[in-house]
Parts: C-alpha cells; structure tokens; sequence
C-alpha cells in the first residue's frame, strides 16, 4: 500500500530549516539531528530528480524566508517561554511571523504544483514594526 499523505517539498525545505537551527543550537541531540537532515535532503534529492524540479529566483527567496522565519520565530518563542511583560506581544508576533512562513512555503509549493496551505494567517495585521518590515510579499504572491 502507498501512502495518500506525504509532506510536499516546502513541507520537507521548512522541516530541514528548523532542524537544521537545532543542529547548531541544541548541542546534546546534534548526532540524531544530523541524521534527520541527511534524511530529509536525501528525499528532496528525489523529489527534484523525480519532478524535474527547477530553481527559480521565487522560489530561492521563499526558501530564504523560510529559514529567516524559522530563526525569527525560535527566537520569540524562547523569550516569550521566558515571561515577563512583553509574552503577549511576542507570541502574537511569533504567530504573525508563521503566516509570513507559510506563504512561503505556498510559494514554493506552487512553483512545483503541490498543494497549498489555504490559510496562512488571520494575524497579519499584527505585524508590529519596532520588529521590522515582514510585509515581505507583493500581490504577485497573494494567490
């Protein structure tokens, strides 16, 4: 039997971000860690042969966005599991920055025709500036 369900190649490129920040920051797992990336970038080498996959500037960008939020997003919600006065504002911020994340990934799931996240983000809006500019994407990507 084959599986109905497979994580798609953003899916796999996010999963290999977040992995890949815990290989250099969690120090005690770093062997298994190792391993999960050699994993993951074995299966997106056969998705790409498979696919025929090309790089575009869109998709490399969204890449990058991908790893930028991941970095962004570990970082609030270590401070945010530390309390203090500004929890609230960092994890509706860290929740913001996710739906910039998953844009991404639709970018890249779009530009190799899987499927997409249908939402993305109803926090869009709380986009705080003091955190920088996250309206990272035009109306090209707002599909």
């Amino acid at each position: 039997m084959e599986r109905k369900y497979l994580p798609t190649f953003a899916e796999l490129v996010d999963r290999l971000s977040i992995v890949q920040l815990k290989s250099i920051f969690i120090q005690d797992h770093k062997k298994e860690y190792d391993q999960e990336i050699n994993d993951i970038v074995h299966d997106l080498d056969l998705i790409i042969k498979e696919k025929n996959i090309k790089l575009s500037g869109d998709m490399i960008r969204a890449i990058l966005v991908i790893m930028l939020t991941n970095r962004y997003i570990w970082e609030n919600e270590s401070k945010a599991r530390a309390g203090g006065s500004s929890q609230d504002k960092l994890l509706k911020l860290t929740h913001s920055i996710n739906g910039v994340r998953n844009k991404a990934k639709n970018v890249v799931s779009r530009e190799i025709g899987e499927r997409v996240d249908l939402k993305t983000d109803a926090l869009a809006a709380e986009l705080i500036a003091e955190f920088g500019n996250w309206d990272v994407w035009n109306e090209k990507y707002e599909q």
